[in-house]
């Protein structure tokens, strides 16, 4: 009996992975360890539902922090304790988040207690739009699958016994820990789990809403709670751990900390399957059945699995390439997959959705409204990526932070769930949006969108939501220390200014495009205020205090790796000082020539300044193009950056994925071009890894290819013209569709 169920997980995992390419090549475990906190769980692209396995909380063979505060995905690949399946999470981000709603398949006593109930676990499994392992302890083999807004789950008991579905709302990664639950039936519970305080930000509080049904009739049906036993509560209860309460056949709902509910389902023969579906939402427990309802209600396990194994098949085959190895291949798909992943879909079937910061019900009648919009990381290469190959994903995009401005005010910087963070600094949406329009996408109310960034821009800082430091910026062209301390990495004000500088310069471009003239001569001249950091002394951006002066001794390394230092977050002077993308010709001559930029930026690598893992100098190897002759150094680094820095093994990421920012530097740069400056509709060119790329467009499929050996670029032909120059715009890639690149040694 046990062989030919065996035999039955194979040819059901092999139909189900089942794929051509590109599928076949993504990898999602990859990510999963060294603090990339990516996750292998079940998805579609840009879903709100990711069925992800849960391994971060403790057992009695490997206890990590019980309050799930170290880790910011709930899945590593290191951890060989699982919990259960989480209904919703986050892909390489900082800071501990979702992760929610967690079943587990049991065998014996109900056991609430995640220490006692969770199991080792082998032979997993993993593709786009599915997961399986097995738990030792129990031997059930358990399967998860995901459609946009609901999944389905399937277990098999393969030695019988006295089967329990599970359903946690006690753990998870988030800070917040309220819920509610409510039986509907012996085969449905309905509830509610409070989530947010992002990066231990206290506005940022939402609900997320779920319906779980089983296929099997419960013989009973109960809730639990952590103890001391809640007051007021009349119930039948069995089994004190003198940790947890069990409340048997108690009919009403329960709220609070710490609470689950169980379907015990009485003695299964072996090889029995039970199914469970969830559907969820950010509105409401009736939108929650509702996605169920329309997305895998009368849907088979299988049939789900297929479908998502289409769409990823579909969404990854808009980007074809041809040669390189396996390997590259590989990093290449499953690069594209993680950048895939972000931001998701909020709105519910029927298009209802959680307006920014009220608390209303939205409606988003004609578009796809998305939340988790990590601007300050993606505005630097995934919306680009978006924009050339995904576009009307990319509009609803734009339409959503758009939505978001009419309904509190402002863009977003870092908005989770209706809800904006604050996490990290500057003004990101505005060069996402005049980047996406100036390469055509125009689709939207670009009015409301233009006025939402000058309010941004202009507002003083006693009423400037985005920009509360803004006074000094537009009074001196800089913000000295001390002025605002965002969060509890302390002063950043050099790297505040700094970001605004760029939003200024692409608002610039816009308010030209809108007949803006002298706004955009004033942002011109703002974005230029990056001078008042750079010391010619000492070759380096430094902060600046109220007297105009320069703060403090100098130590171009002080925080690096993470750590803290006046003036920058997340980095080093070393790691803001090219931060210029905008006037790169500017700073050359600034810096004192090409030689002396050259030579200077050249340092940063071999000397080990470059950190891979942060965006503040994730351009810096392209910056090397900008300088005649110096193209071979951006050729070499990008290779070696490459080869050093992605493979196809779980730490094969440089850090934190940051929402698919760092895997979309992969995919740009192996496919040989990068936008080197957001808000700005150019790309520079480096070699290729592949012989050929064809990328579909809105505007016709682009076509990248190599002709000869080698590294390096002798020669490059855009359309049948050769051009003298290593960036080219937007318009002429689309224009001319054919970009050749002839290599040499």
């Amino acid at each position: 009996m046990k062989k030919s169920i065996l035999i039955l997980f194979a040819i059901v995992a092999n139909v189900c992975a089942m794929a051509t390419e590109p599928t076949q090549y993504v990898d999602p475990f990859i990510g999963t360890a060294d603090y990339s906190v990516t996750h292998p769980g079940a998805v579609v692209p840009h879903g709100m539902m990711a069925v992800v396995p849960f391994n971060v909380t403790g057992s009695e063979l490997n206890r990590y922090d019980k309050d799930n505060r170290w880790w910011s995905a709930p899945y590593d690949i290191r951890n060989k304790y699982s919990v259960g399946f989480a209904h919703g999470a986050l892909s390489g981000v900082g800071c501990p988040e979702l992760g929610a709603i967690i079943t587990m398949a049991t065998v014996g006593d109900v056991m609430p207690d995640r220490y006692h109930h969770g199991s080792t676990y082998c032979d997993e499994k993993a593709a786009p739009g599915y997961y399986a392992t097995t738990y030792d302890k129990f031997a059930i083999r358990a399967e998860a699958t995901a459609t946009e807004r609901a999944s389905i789950e399937r277990y098999t008991f393969t030695e019988g016994g006295k089967a329990n579905i599970l359903v946690d709302l006690g753990t998870a990664l988030s800070n917040e820990s309220g819920a509610m639950l409510r039986r509907v039936s012996d085969t449905e519970v309905e509830g509610m789990r409070l989530l947010g305080t992002f990066c231990y930000t206290n506005q940022a509080v939402f609900p997320v809403y779920f319906v779980a049904r089983i296929s099997h009739k419960a013989e009973s049906t109960g809730y639990w709670k952590l103890q001391p036993e809640m007051t007021g509560i009349e119930a039948q209860w069995s089994g004190d751990s003198g940790e947890y309460k069990i409340y048997k056949n108690y009919a009403r709902e329960i709220m609070g900390d710490d609470i689950g509910f169980y379907f015990a389902l009485g003695e299964m023969e072996p090889g029995t399957v039970v199914e469970v579906k969830v559907g969820i939402s950010y509105t409401s427990i009736e939108n929650a059945r509702r996605n169920l309802e329309a997305e895998v209600a009368r849907c088979t396990f299988d049939e789900v699995c297929a479908a998502a194994h289409n769409t990823w098949n579909e969404a990854l085959s808009k980007i074809r390439v041809e040669g390189g190895s396996d390997d590259d291949k590989t990093i290449f798909y499953t690069g594209l997959y993680h950048a895939l992943l972000h931001p998701n879909i909020l709105s519910d079937v029927n298009g209802e959705y959680p307006a920014m910061e009220s608390g209303a019900t939205g409606i988003a009648a004609d578009y796809n409204r998305y939340t988790v919009f990590s601007l300050w990381d993606t505005y630097r290469n995934v919306h680009q990526l978006l924009t050339l190959a995904y576009p009307d994903v990319q509009t609803d995009m734009i339409r959503s932070m758009v939505a978001m401005s009419k309904e509190w005010g402002w863009l977003p910087r870092w908005e989770l769930y209706g809800r904006e963070t604050f996490t990290m600094e500057g003004d990101p949406a505005i060069p996402v949006i005049v980047d996406s329009y100036l390469k055509g996408l125009r689709d939207f109310d670009v009015e409301a969108a233009y006025e939402a960034m000058k309010r941004s821009a202009t507002t003083p800082g006693k009423r400037n939501t985005m920009r509360p430091d803004i006074d000094p910026y537009i009074e001196r062209g800089y913000i000295p220390v001390g002025l605002f301390a965002q969060d509890m990495s302390g002063d950043n004000s050099v790297s505040h200014a700094l970001e605004y500088y760029v939003a200024d310069n692409a608002l610039a471009s816009l308010a030209r495009e809108m007949g803006d003239k002298k706004f955009a001569d004033e942002l011109e001249r703002r974005a230029s205020g990056w001078k008042h950091y750079y010391s010619k002394k000492d070759g380096a951006m430094r902060p600046i205090g109220e007297d105009g002066e320069y703060v403090g001794e100098f130590d171009p390394t002080a925080g690096a790796n993470f750590s803290n230092t006046i003036g920058f977050h997340e980095g080093s002077s070393w790691n803001y000082t090219f931060f210029v993308p905008h006037d790169i010709e500017g700073l050359i001559k600034y810096m004192g020539g090409s030689e002396v930029f050259t030579s200077k930026l050249w340092s940063v690598f071999e000397n080990g300044h470059y950190d891979p893992t942060n965006e503040p100098d994730i351009a810096y190897p392209y910056l090397f193009s900008r300088v005649e002759g110096e193209e071979w150094r951006t050729q070499q680094l990008v290779k070696r950056l490459l080869d050093e820095n992605y493979s196809t093994q779980p730490d094969g990421l440089p850090g934190n994925d940051d929402t698919g920012t760092m895997s979309a530097w992969a995919v740009f740069s192996m496919m040989g071009l990068y936008p080197d400056c957001p808000g700005e509709p150019y790309y520079t060119i480096t070699t290729p890894r592949f012989e050929r790329i064809e990328i579909d467009t809105e505007h016709g499929t682009i076509t990248i290819a190599t002709e000869g050996d080698g590294d390096y670029i002798d020669e490059v032909v855009l359309g049948t013209k050769t051009i003298n120059k290593y960036r080219i715009s937007h318009a002429d890639l689309i224009d001319d569709k054919t970009l050749t690149l002839k290599l040499k040694n």
